[in-house]
């Protein structure tokens, strides 16, 4: 079966979860018992999403959201993955640092919304850095798990072999730890999202998805918020699909370190 064949096949199981879940969703909204107020049906969330769409408002929050999200989790891989092949490389540092990214990592960034609020303001500055500290530690960790578990003998190889210290980082380590490193950031992004969601519900000032779910729910707008979550839920499956799919076909899937599954 090609690669083609297997990503459409994919795409209709997971089409086809999707009809089955908005189905049964709408069974339920349709059945009287909540109000329409709280449970819309679909149609009328579609309607609001439209509307909202052809304004332009939900495409200026997308992207107020997006903007947070990447900046926070840009700095995020840019210290995260450094800093875990540091620790893996260097017992020192590992010494230092692991402790520090096994007690923090545990805490929810959400619980650290009101003290960055206290230091840093309202608005931009306190949600990106809440998507930093929520994308930071998973990165780092799964980094330095996979450059620690690189095989040995595939090191020595290719010492062996002549290679020098920069040509096994590149062509040896790398790849090796590339399954873990992708799983990081895939770990990294989902935790961002849910921090910059979070973070809007209550740092932001005027924009964000995360603020047009709070803000609706002052005035019972269900719809609105309910399109919201269909905004944010479809961002997320084009990044999980489209970017860390791409990212991982074109490096792990192409490297040899994973099996593809068949059928």
């Amino acid at each position: 079966m090609t690669d083609n064949q297997q990503r459409t096949r994919s795409m209709i199981r997971g089409g086809l979860s999707l009809l089955f879940v908005a189905a049964l969703y709408e069974a339920v909204a349709r059945s009287g018992y909540f109000p329409a107020v709280l449970l819309p049906t679909l149609p009328t969330i579609v309607q609001t999403l439209i509307a909202m769409l052809a304004d332009g408002t939900m495409l200026q929050h997308a992207a107020f959201t997006m903007y947070r999200v990447m900046f926070g989790f840009s700095l995020a891989v840019v210290v995260g993955l450094p800093l875990g092949i540091l620790m893996a490389r260097h017992p020192r540092i590992e010494h230092f640092f692991l402790p520090l990214i096994s007690a923090l990592m545990p805490i929810p960034s959400f619980a650290l919304i009101p003290l960055f609020m206290l230091w840093f303001g309202i608005g931009n500055t306190t949600t990106v850095l809440i998507v930093f500290y929520a994308a930071t530690f998973p990165m780092a960790f799964n980094t330095w798990s996979g450059v620690r578990s690189v095989n040995p003998i595939w090191l020595r190889a290719a010492g062996a072999m002549g290679a020098d210290e920069h040509s096994l980082f590149w062509k040896v380590i790398i790849p090796g730890a590339s399954p873990f490193i992708i799983t990081g950031m895939r770990q990294a992004f989902l935790r961002a999202w849910i921090g910059v969601v979070g973070a809007e519900m209550i740092a932001a000032s005027d924009w964000g998805l995360g603020w047009v779910i709070f803000d609706a729910k002052e005035f019972l707008n269900a719809d609105v918020m309910l399109a919201a979550l269909a905004v944010i839920g479809f961002i997320g499956f084009v990044f999980e699909r489209a970017v860390f799919g791409t990212l991982e076909r074109a490096t792990i899937q192409r490297w040899g370190m994973v099996r593809v599954a068949k059928g």
